[in-house]
């Protein structure tokens, strides 16, 4: 795949992920706090809380893991207060980036942002400088022997969905955001819970990048994600299958 999916399988494919877990156990924690602040801390009755205890079984966080944070959360007056951020420019090659982060402190997260795409070769827009060229959709995916693709096709049609297909040997369905959970509630009542849920930017078209280009892409999209105060980075690069197994090498 193109973007942002294919840098992870790279960094998978070299054991980066271990020594990520506890940065991605904080991410999620601030996911789960800011959704259950929203709402309320039942799951059944907090969508966005659905969506991010989802995101905590993905990268194995405990349940207690999961329940202390939503306890936390909902705490009269405690933790810290976190506002949802999103920043967008160009990196290496004119590649478009979207970060999306959750913050306590606005400044010092659009500082350190600024700081990583300008030591990398890019720079910083303005808020809708790039994600016009992008779309916006819900992305749900269940493994091949979850259901059968026309089951999925039908599902997900009657509750809302555009398109279903198989990608990465996973069945994956996209639907528009105002959809999104309306769309993974109706799937999972059916089908059972779905390998991942989530909230993604798709590019319209892509860049296609060599070795050197794809490396100095690949070091902003690294620096940007190992910012505690971003939860995710999306970006509109092509790399030939050549290329990434140089990288994966």
């Amino acid at each position: 795949m193109a973007g942002h999916s294919q840098f992870k399988n790279i960094m998978h494919r070299k054991g980066a992920q271990d020594a990520k877990r506890a940065k991605q156990f904080a991410k999620v924690i601030r996911e789960i706090t800011v959704a259950t602040r929203e709402g309320m801390p039942d799951p059944a009755m907090n969508p966005r809380l659905r969506a991010a205890i989802s995101a905590a079984r993905e990268v194995n966080m405990p349940k207690d893991t999961v329940e202390r944070a939503i306890k936390k959360a909902s705490g009269a007056g405690g933790g810290d207060d976190y506002a949802e951020v999103r920043y967008e420019g160009y990196g290496p090659a004119g590649v478009a980036v979207i970060v999306e982060g959750l913050t306590d402190n606005r400044n010092r997260t659009a500082s350190d942002v600024r700081a990583a795409f300008s030591k990398h070769g890019g720079s910083l827009g303005e808020t809708n400088s790039v994600s016009f060229m992008f779309t916006r959709l819900g992305v749900i995916t269940y493994p091949l022997d979850a259901a059968s693709e026309d089951d999925l096709i039908e599902a997900g049609l009657e509750a809302g969905a555009e398109n279903v297909e198989t990608v990465d040997g996973m069945h994956e369905v996209t639907c528009p955001v105002e959809s999104f959970f309306a769309v993974r509630d109706a799937l999972e009542t059916r089908f059972g819970e779905p390998a991942s849920a989530k909230l993604d930017w798709r590019p319209s078209n892509t860049v296609e990048l060599d070795e050197d280009k794809a490396r100095s892409v690949f070091k902003l999209i690294d620096t940007l994600e190992d910012h505690d105060d971003v939860q995710a980075v999306y970006a509109n690069f092509d790399v030939p299958d050549d290329v990434a197994e140089k990288l994966s090498a």
